[in-house]
């Protein structure tokens, strides 16, 4: 008993290996499988049927032992050939002539018990394998040979010498069996088309989130409502650059998986940290992370929301911060001023902000010191109430001669409790608690 289950649990899979190569697709593996599983269901019914026809004196009994006898033969051809249009076109063939004419000899319609029925699992099958097209084409010819048959076997057919019990049960099977197969078939067209609606959503939405990875939301839903040109000017903006402190020297040293899981365990504990202040990663450009605040959504408090993250940045690569056990450096430039925002590129979109603000910015970074958050007067100004800043002095910055500029320090301190604090303040309190979790 055990070894017959576990025959029978096998079958399916063995069935499945009829026909099969190597080259096929998943697609054409399955339907393969599928057309051999419903070929072999259908070979005991046709015995069965040929079996009680004969026993009732019928000839008729061998039309279908003539089907099985064909249908054997083409999976065994198409266990060689591998050739599913050629097997398909045979089952086509078999199943619509084989019942359907039987009706001739048998008496017409109503003598026959309904076995021309069974004809109509030939468009069925076409519609399932070859699509709407042949299925169109097999039940037009369906109807021909049903109708034609039928009529025929009212006229020709000789007074049929089975019982009327025999007839009527007869054509109660054949609406159920037949009814069955029928179902199957196209709760197997329904299936394939959940699949296949299922695998243009997946696909759909991996498209999606790959756009989401390249750009910001906002301006992934404009491009997808209407492919256009994306430019807008910001008139008020802050732009970080943060960048790892002799990294190129040290790199030359390491084998390469371990330079890239190094930035990208580094630059990904830095886009968690962004999108806790809701800003906005532009890009990295070898091992320099920048950022953005007030794109593509305006927001009044851009420096202060970016002055935040400046400083979790930097307590993330102490000693004890997220990721300490780097041993990394930062050096950390910030500036605020008017922007161009926009998307570029036809292959690879890119999301990216111009302007003389984003210049500066990497230059307070790129003239900075290691281990400080360099800021600009124009952001000096807007976090100056908030935060301590420490003069550094002028700079010499290229295209801009001599410039002051400041060292953000920290939070001043601040007496009002968490319940009365901004949603920004709150989120950079709640980050030193809990930044070593990240």
């Amino acid at each position: 008993m055990t070894s017959f289950r576990t025959l029978l649990e096998a079958a399916p899979g063995r069935l499945a290996q009829i026909g099969a190569s190597p080259q096929d697709d998943v697609e054409t593996r399955q339907r393969k499988a599928l057309l051999v599983l419903i070929s072999v269901l259908i070979l005991p019914i046709s015995l069965l049927w040929g079996s009680l026809y004969l026993a009732f004196g019928s000839p008729v009994g061998y039309v279908p032992f003539a089907y099985f006898a064909v249908l054997v033969g083409a999976i065994g051809v198409f266990s060689r050939t591998r050739d599913l249009a050629w097997l398909l076109r045979v089952n086509l063939v078999d199943i619509l002539l084989a019942p359907t004419l039987s009706m001739i000899p048998l008496g017409g319609f109503l003598a026959a018990g309904g076995v021309g029925l069974w004809g109509i699992l030939a468009p069925m099958g076409a519609l399932v394998f070859g699509g709407v097209r042949s299925g169109i084409r097999w039940y037009v010819a369906f109807v021909a040979v049903f109708l034609g048959s039928g009529i025929a076997g009212g006229i020709l057919g000789s007074a049929s010498t089975l019982p009327a019990w025999f007839t009527s049960t007869m054509l109660a099977l054949n609406v159920a069996v037949g009814g069955t197969m029928v179902f199957t078939l196209l709760a197997l067209f329904a299936k394939q088309r959940q699949d296949a609606l299922s695998a243009m959503k997946s696909a759909q939405e991996q498209a999606e989130n790959l756009l989401l990875s390249m750009l910001p939301r906002s301006i992934a839903e404009r491009l997808k409502a209407e492919p256009q040109t994306i430019a807008d000017q910001f008139t008020s903006a802050s732009i970080l650059f943060a960048d790892v402190v002799d990294f190129t020297p040290r790199a030359e040293h390491l084998p390469p998986a371990q330079v890239v899981g190094m930035l990208d365990q580094l630059f990904g504990y830095f886009d968690i940290l962004a999108d806790r202040y809701g800003l906005e990663k532009i890009k990295t450009i070898g091992d320099c992370y920048m950022v953005a605040a007030g794109v593509p959504s305006p927001r009044t408090d851009h420096a202060r929301a970016l002055a935040l993250l400046a400083l979790d940045m930097l307590q993330a690569v102490q000693s004890r911060g997220g990721v300490g056990d780097l041993g990394l450096e930062l050096r950390i430039g910030i500036n605020s001023g008017p922007v161009v925002a926009g998307v570029i590129g036809h292959k690879r979109f890119l999301y990216d902000l111009w302007g003389d603000a984003v210049n500066t910015a990497s230059r307070m970074e790129s003239q900075g010191t290691p281990g400080h958050i360099q800021i600009t007067g124009a952001t000096h100004e807007l976090i100056e109430d908030e935060f301590v800043c420490e003069p550094r002095g002028t700079v010499t910055v290229k295209g801009k001669g001599e410039m002051e500029t400041w060292y953000l320090v920290g939070p001043k301190p601040n007496p009002r409790s968490t319940a009365g604090q901004d949603p920004v303040t709150s989120v950079a309190s709640e980050n030193r608690i809990v930044s070593a979790d990240v």
